[in-house]
């Protein structure tokens, strides 16, 4: 695929409520240093403005960022307000809420009463009256217990008119029970890619049966996280995700993402990146198919 072709509306689109996506989309974690939430050398400020812009020539209406997702010098909010505003009408802006950084980059977990702090944060950095989703982040320590009283704050201040639609991140089936109680979800976003464990693919039928956009993170590091998919070279899943992008002459990146949006129509990408040239990999990723066999070769 020539660098004029690419583009995400070969991944198909997808509705978070009421507003239109393309399946491939972008996060923005890694625009912001070396390594997502470094002290250390800080990308390029223009490198990663024009990471931006181009996926939005590319076609990526969806970007994922929050308010924590920052460097000692970068922010991603921050430099997606210097890239894309005036923002173009068609751009959903995904944020999420509950974890919070101080300024020396000291975690916490925002109580109910503070979520409004967060997200009008997310507002002012990103210059916006009002927020398109919203995902609620939920504890590790926190999975297996009520998320009702967080979930139920940003119900609130989604009836004043601060956030549009409402999403939750590192749930179980039941949390999204509990969620649906209280106030429409229009994404769950969490850990899923190949190699998943069986409750994430379970988790991600029934948002299909519900009609709720399932927005993996950490697709193509899958249990490697920030590591990348180069580790595991050499194992049972990576040697099949290797026979497979030498079949297609494409990388093991794209091979993860294709797998990863054959899983169901709902199923949205966040790919992060801090490279032009990675981003354009991605990106045409919407565009692979893979076939049955090679779908059942890599689980």
């Amino acid at each position: 695929m020539s660098r004029t072709t690419i583009s995400a509306a070969a991944a198909g689109t997808w509705r978070l409520g009421d507003l239109t996506v393309n399946r491939l989309g972008f996060g923005a974690m890694r625009l912001t240093g070396t390594a997502p939430f470094d002290h250390g050398v800080p990308r390029d400020r223009a490198q990663s403005i024009a990471v931006l812009r181009r996926a939005v020539e590319l076609g990526v209406n969806h970007v994922d960022t929050a308010a924590f997702y920052f460097s000692t010098t970068r922010s991603a909010n921050e430099l997606i307000n210097r890239a894309l505003a005036p923002y173009p009408e068609e751009l959903v802006i995904a944020t999420k809420v509950w974890p919070g950084r101080d300024a020396s980059g000291s975690w916490h977990w925002a109580s109910p009463d503070e979520l409004r702090g967060q997200v009008e944060e997310n507002l002012r950095q990103l210059g916006r009256d009002h927020l398109d989703v919203v995902n609620l982040r939920v504890p590790p320590s926190s999975r297996g217990g009520s998320i009702a009283e967080h979930f139920g704050a940003l119900a609130g201040l989604r009836d004043a008119g601060l956030i549009r639609h409402l999403g939750i991140s590192n749930v179980s089936s039941e949390q999204l029970t509990e969620a649906l109680a209280i106030a429409p979800v229009v994404c769950v976003q969490n850990p899923y890619g190949i190699g998943a464990a069986p409750e994430q693919h379970t988790l991600l039928r029934r948002c299909g049966e519900l009609g709720i956009a399932f927005v993996p993170f950490f697709a193509i590091a899958g249990s490697r996280r920030e590591a990348g998919a180069s580790v595991g070279v050499g194992d049972q899943e990576g040697q099949a995700v290797e026979a497979v992008a030498r079949a297609h002459g494409v990388t093991v990146a794209q091979v993860r993402l294709a797998w990863t949006l054959q899983q169901g129509p709902h199923v949205l990408a966040i790919p992060g990146t801090g490279d032009v040239r990675h981003l354009e990999e991605n990106v045409a990723a919407g565009a692979l198919r893979l076939s049955a066999e090679e779908l059942a070769l890599l689980g």
